[in-house]
């Protein structure tokens, strides 16, 4: 085990507690958190052994403090779905996770402790946010929400599927800016506070700049398959040579 995602599981039922005792979140609230707060710390021990990380950066702390938030806006979530819960609470903890993502990225700039674990960290934060609150509104807002929160995921499955998807993506930014919005509009919609058909609006305009985002990267995926395709393969035959697996040439000699 490493101490961050320790840290994070205590301060995660810490946070689940005092929710409960001030709003109550029932079985299901409390099930949703549980599994949450467990499933979160062997992702992040297993992804720190993967990147032979030990302890967690400046910025990680922050991300961690967010995804502490998101929990609690899971088991809020959860327990909606038995009965009622308050909504400025449930808000009132997105806008604070919200708000938070973008002081992360400013801490490990400041600090010079960005890192490839810290991103990936930060942007699956950010998605699973997106799908609990899509899991939220979509209730009142129709089934075709949850297309919103799906998104990510289905992407993720499609790169089992297809190696080519799995290529390495150029920086840009706009990836950051449409993830951000889906976020505001989520919320805004789970406030309940302007008129349902400004709130079907955005959301479907939200939805539509996901669906650019993520079609803009196919697209350029695609383009570069062949060289993709190559890498991999070529990944693969050297893993066979150190392996010495059938189809591979042994290190050894005769």
């Amino acid at each position: 085990m490493r101490p961050g995602p320790v840290i994070g599981l205590i301060l995660q039922f810490a946070m689940l507690a005092l929710l409960s005792a001030a709003v109550g979140l029932g079985p299901a609230g409390w099930a949703a958190g549980i599994a949450y707060a467990l499933g979160s710390c062997v992702l992040l021990t297993r992804a720190m052994h993967t990147a032979g990380l030990v302890a967690f950066g400046p910025a990680d702390l922050v991300t961690l403090t967010r995804a502490a938030l998101v929990g609690c806006v899971t088991a809020l979530t959860a327990a909606s779905f038995a009965g009622d819960v308050p909504v400025p609470v449930l808000v009132g903890i997105t806008v604070v996770a919200l708000v938070l993502d973008a002081v992360d990225g400013k801490v490990a700039r400041r600090t010079a402790t960005a890192s490839a674990f810290g991103a990936r960290f930060d942007m699956e934060v950010d998605a699973f946010l997106i799908l609990v609150l899509s899991c939220y509104v979509f209730p009142a807002a129709g089934s075709w929400v949850l297309a919103i929160g799906a998104m990510r995921y289905v992407y993720v499955v499609a790169t089992w599927l297809l190696p080519w998807l799995r290529g390495q993506l150029f920086p840009r930014y706009w990836r950051k800016v449409v993830a951000a919005i889906q976020g505001i509009v989520l919320a805004t919609a789970a406030a309940d506070a302007l008129p349902r058909p400004v709130v079907v609006v955005a959301l479907g305009g939200a939805l539509a700049l996901l669906t650019e985002s993520f079609g803009r990267d196919v697209v350029y995926l695609w383009r570069h398959r062949a060289a993709t395709t190559g890498a991999i393969r070529r990944a693969a035959a050297q893993t066979r040579v150190m392996t010495g697996a059938p189809g591979g040439v042994r290190g050894d000699r005769a």
